[in-house]
């Protein structure tokens, strides 16, 4: 008999949040729906001890709520993706910045050859992963952990919703034409140009996202999404 070793709980724990966190980002769980730790062991075959452990750290990522002996998955709020891009339009065009400052040729072309292959493609899922791929690789350009973390805690606090606003190629082909321009910028070294766009994208894609919720709102809650909070601000 195989006796179990300290790395046994770890890599469940880890695949369980995993597993767990691509179903809440993807809206397989929806948001505002309630979840139980008992439910989740018999639906990913988990014992306790990992699910508490993966629930905490979805918890501290802004993805669940502990309340009371069970678990809600975040509603959708529309005050905070309204601060969230305030946040994003200062980082990010001071990313930017730091990028055009640091970076060398080769960092710049990685970058480049990041972007060209995740060009859109008709799946949401790939267009996604563009847009998270390219905002860190830029940020991370800069050279400072404390911006690039702050980036992505952002952009996973927004990833559902970004679901939404993926969801026409059109989109997909408008965000990668600005991602590209952006790049073009911090290639050309002109980072007033380079942090300019950058806020242009980011408060573009803010609005667009806003106010297809504004409109849609309703069939959206009818969906089974939890949505609180005002599209204005």
């Amino acid at each position: 008999m195989t006796e179990p070793t300290d790395e046994t709980p770890v890599s469940q724990t880890a695949q369980l949040y995993d597993n767990l966190r691509a179903a809440i980002l993807t809206l397989d769980i929806a948001p505002g729906e309630r979840i139980s730790e008992r439910g989740l062991e018999a639906r990913f075959h988990a014992s306790r001890t990992p699910v508490r452990a993966a629930l905490s750290r979805l918890e501290r990522e802004g993805l669940i709520l502990h309340e009371g002996r069970s678990w809600t998955v975040t509603p959708i709020d529309l005050d905070e993706i309204a601060s969230l891009a305030e946040l994003r339009g200062v980082l990010e065009p001071a990313a930017a910045r730091l990028a055009v400052a640091r970076a060398d040729d080769g960092a710049l072309a990685e970058v480049r050859a990041h972007l060209d292959a995740l060009r859109p493609t008709p799946d949401r899922e790939s267009g996604i992963r563009m847009g998270s791929t390219f905002h860190l690789d830029l940020a991370a350009l800069g050279d400072n952990r404390f911006i690039t973390d702050a980036i992505a805690d952002a952009l996973t606090r927004l990833e559902r919703t970004r679901w939404i606003e993926v969801r026409t190629p059109e989109a997909r082909d408008a965000a990668w034409d600005e991602h590209s321009a952006i790049l073009d910028a911090v290639q050309a070294g002109n980072a007033d140009a380079a942090a300019d766009l950058l806020a242009a994208h980011v408060a573009g894609t803010n609005d667009r996202l806003l106010a297809f919720i504004a409109q849609e709102r309703r069939r959206l809650r009818g969906a089974g999404m939890a949505i609180v909070g005002s599209t204005e601000r």
